[in-house]
């Protein structure tokens, strides 16, 4: 797929969510410990989960499992005795859980002010518009690609309905490459200490622990993911 053609229909999916997931609202307590997410890009349960995360201004250690990844997929159905998606891990309070729609509750009331927005509480709707988003990818996101691990997980700054993060985010999952997941939507506190570290308020932003990397842009990021661990 073509850089324009790959960028428009990032964008399509934003559009199909209505942009959900673009800024911060209903944010409460903070976890001491990063929560654990297992979950693939293109998956629409996921994405429902992912919104979320960015409304609420939680990071997360991202574990991607795509279809034919072998790295924390089996580690997924271990901890949770299925390998269904997304599934969710809180250390900070011993709680695991499947479905996207007990994870977004269960989110709400711990880390939020109990408020599920509008756009993630339709139901089907929900479901159909996260699926036609998905749909609009072609794919992208969905399946595993041959991969070297790194030592230490990578990071990306981003938030759920940039089209530019969700390309990062695709070859990260496709590449079964751990990260943090650092959410800095639209109202986010936590922008101004991001813009100090990275010198602009600018997403997706990469940084690779294990070489010293770091870098803006999407493109440079996938074309550095590639070149860097895919086998």
């Amino acid at each position: 797929m073509s850089r324009t053609l790959d960028v428009i229909t990032s964008n399509l999916v934003g559009v199909a969510r209505l942009g959900s997931g673009w800024s911060v609202a209903h944010a409460g307590a903070r976890p001491a410990q990063l929560l654990e997410l297992y979950e693939f890009e293109a998956c629409p349960f996921c994405r429902k989960v992912r919104e979320m995360l960015t409304v609420l201004d939680l990071d997360a250690r991202i574990y991607p499992c795509p279809k034919g990844g072998e790295r924390f997929r089996p580690r997924a159905k271990e901890l949770g005795g299925r390998a269904m998606f997304p599934y969710l891990v809180d250390p900070n309070t011993g709680t695991a859980l499947y479905e996207s729609d007990d994870i977004n509750r269960y989110l709400a009331k711990t880390y939020g002010d109990g408020t599920v927005p509008l756009a993630l509480s339709l139901g089907p709707l929900t479901a159909l518009s996260s699926s036609l988003g998905s749909a609009f990818r072609l794919g992208h996101g969905g399946r595993a690609a041959p991969s070297k691990a790194p030592a230490q997980p990578l990071e990306l700054y981003s938030f759920e309905v940039s089209p530019y993060c969700r390309l990062a985010r695709e070859a990260l999952c496709e590449l079964e490459l751990p990260y943090v997941l650092h959410n800095v939507g639209k109202g986010s506190p936590k922008r101004a200490a991001f813009a100090e570290l990275s010198g602009k308020m600018m997403v997706p932003y990469l940084v690779d622990p294990n070489t010293g990397a770091a870098m803006f842009e999407s493109g440079d990021i996938v074309a550095y993911l590639r070149a860097t661990y895919g086998a």
